[in-house]
């Protein structure tokens, strides 16, 4: 199979594990890396052994780029986005899609006028623990799911994140961090969102900074810290979800739960791709745990992109699309909206729930 030739924009934290990812995929081909500071880019470029490292322009210009991975911060995404697609270069992006739904809107406006595809993350919920439960769902071993709860709590960035301002500017905040991770798992287990309603608050509205090497730093937050919501799936399944920055977490909270008319499935951390799997019966008084029933179950980002190379090749929609993103992001602003104008918000967009994965394929390869 001929090679899509991938440029990544964004060289920070988490850009390491997209090159180390993707440069293990034989149908992909990294090309080039960017950022704003071409030192840190070339950095990247001799430590992964990427040809070629330069300026974010010099990248979009590039012919031999057949799609760009987005990697900057989010609100940068839109703009990164569409001026790859504006190159004629498909488009994969960290999450959130975009910080706005307008701008969520141009990014696809812009991808249907060019016949490009969009894809972001998260692609977690394509590793082998989520995959592993939508099959016990589809096979009816809890039967209809009629309501799921999802738990983010944590304390925040700034006790060990090196740079955490972002996590508290517009665009940020738990839902906007880590809501992705779980609303599209959700989304990917239960079908599209109808509605939403939620309570959402800034519970401490300044941060001091405790890792380094901004200790002492003070964040203005901006952006509400603790969100706690209702979903009303249109498959007609209720979900619970609270995400916060504001507290220390549960001894016995779960990750995202379903449950259903003829049983319970504990989801393993949607931030990750494995296990483990959890089912209690009805007829069973403990859960067992479900041996995976496919792969990546490891560290796997940048399945997503490996997705979109055999999408773009075989002319049919990657899993981890722009719609589904869209529709996650639309949900996120939805929260905030119902916190802010007591009551539900009703769900302009909708999306296919993703093909499952296919089973038993050697790594690396997946049609």
């Amino acid at each position: 199979m001929e090679k899509i030739r991938i440029g990544i924009i964004g060289c920070g934290k988490i850009s390491s594990i997209y090159f180390k990812n993707c440069k293990s995929f034989d149908v992909l081909d990294v090309k080039a890396c960017a950022d704003l500071n071409v030192a840190r880019a070339q950095a990247s470029a001799e430590e992964f052994g990427i040809p070629k490292a330069c300026t974010v322009q010099e990248l979009l210009a590039d012919p031999e780029i057949d799609l760009v991975i987005n990697l900057t911060i989010p609100a940068a995404h839109a703009d990164v986005c569409i001026q790859a697609l504006e190159a004629g270069k498909h488009v994969y992006v960290e999450k959130p899609l975009a910080v706005t739904r307008e701008e969520g809107q141009r990014i696809l406006a812009a991808a249907k006028s060019k016949g490009l595809l969009v894809g972001s993350a998260p692609d977690t919920f394509l590793g082998g623990g989520i995959q592993t439960c939508i099959k016990l769902i589809q096979d009816g071993w809890i039967g209809t799911p009629v309501a799921a709860t999802a738990f983010m709590i944590g304390r925040g960035h700034e006790h060990w994140h090196p740079d955490p301002e972002f996590y508290y500017a517009q665009g940020g905040g738990p839902m906007f961090d880590m809501g992705p991770y779980y609303l599209t798992a959700l989304v990917a287990m239960l079908g599209p969102i109808q509605r939403v309603t939620g309570s959402a608050k800034i519970s401490y509205p300044e941060r001091t900074i405790t890792s380094q090497p901004k200790y002492g730093k003070t964040i203005q937050v901006q952006t509400p810290t603790h969100v706690a919501g209702v979903l009303d799936f249109h498959s007609g399944a209720i979900g619970t979800i609270i995400t916060s920055f504001d507290a220390f977490g549960g001894a016995q909270v779960p990750r995202i739960e379903i449950y259903g008319s003829e049983g319970t499935l504990s989801v393993p951390d949607p931030n990750t791709f494995g296990g483990p799997v959890l089912v209690r019966r009805h007829d069973a008084k403990e859960f067992t745990e479900v041996p995976l029933l496919y792969g990546y179950a490891d560290n796997s980002r940048g399945l997503g992109v490996l997705d979109m190379a055999y999408a773009i090749k075989n002319k049919r929609i990657n899993r981890a699309n722009g719609e589904l993103a869209y529709h996650v992001l639309e949900a996120m602003h939805g929260f905030h909206d119902a916190s802010n104008e007591g009551k539900h918000y009703i769900m302009q967009s909708s999306c296919e729930k993703p093909q499952p994965m296919p089973a038993g394929v050697v790594k690396g390869i997946l049609d």
